[in-house]
């Protein structure tokens, strides 16, 4: 019997991003399942109490495997399907890997992306009005900070954890692309994070983000451009 995997995700959601550049970089096939989260559907509820994305559901028969949010996924394909490695082999790096997927979800949202997106996306989705200029401000000082930290790691290291591609450049290429995706990416002034973030958007696994779209929400001009 064959393996299927269905991902329940919505394009925008820097969650879900980061499940869908592990599959790619593991040459994983799925079906996609695209999610109007923020209308709570029966759907997603049954699956997730929480009614956070992504799901990852892979069924073998009558047996069903339903994984909810991106660290238990993340978790699982890397127990499930080791090669290639995206925590790394190094113990050090693993654990740098960790802490900075830790970064990426909690402080970086927290103190940044979770502002701008707020303000830029989710209140279009959620028909709440104009976006809250001093919340906006708040966002992109935070982003700066944040860019100023990243940028420094990038210039002692190849990849953000150390030697290897792994979990951690794709945590922060998730966060980091839904905000290029509205326009708000201040790149000029940090080359190594712009470098960086060209050559993950060059890999196969980056691609499918690039054809993104959601009805009445444009992305930037140079969102899909390679050499931006």
């Amino acid at each position: 019997m064959t393996l299927k995997r269905t991902l329940h995700h919505f394009p925008l959601d820097p969650a879900s991003r980061q499940v869908r550049l592990a599959l790619g970089e593991k040459r994983l096939a799925f079906t996609e399942v695209q999610v109007r989260y923020w209308e709570r559907p029966k759907e997603l509820t049954e699956m997730n109490a929480s009614g956070l994305l992504p799901v990852l559901v892979e069924a073998d028969g009558d047996q069903q495997l339903v994984l909810c949010e991106s660290r238990a996924i993340l978790d699982h394909l890397e127990e499930a399907y080791p090669e290639p490695a995206l925590l790394g082999r190094d113990a050090g790096e693993r654990a740098e890997a960790r802490r900075l997927l830790t970064w990426f979800d909690r402080k970086f949202d927290f103190e940044a992306g979770g502002y701008i997106l707020h303000e830029k996306m989710e209140k279009r989705l959620l028909g709440m009005g104009a976006p809250d200029l001093a919340n906006l401000r708040q966002g992109r000082d935070g982003l700066r900070d944040h860019m100023v930290y990243i940028d420094k790691l990038l210039q002692e290291r190849e990849w953000l954890a150390g030697r290897k591609l792994s979990l951690a450049d794709f945590a922060a290429a998730a966060h980091l692309s839904v905000i290029d995706y509205c326009g708000d990416m201040p790149w000029t002034g940090f080359p190594a994070v712009k470098t960086w973030y060209m050559k993950l958007k060059s890999r196969p696994c980056f691609r499918p983000l690039l054809t993104d779209r959601w009805p009445g929400l444009a992305p930037a001009k140079h969102y899909d451009d390679l050499d931006f």
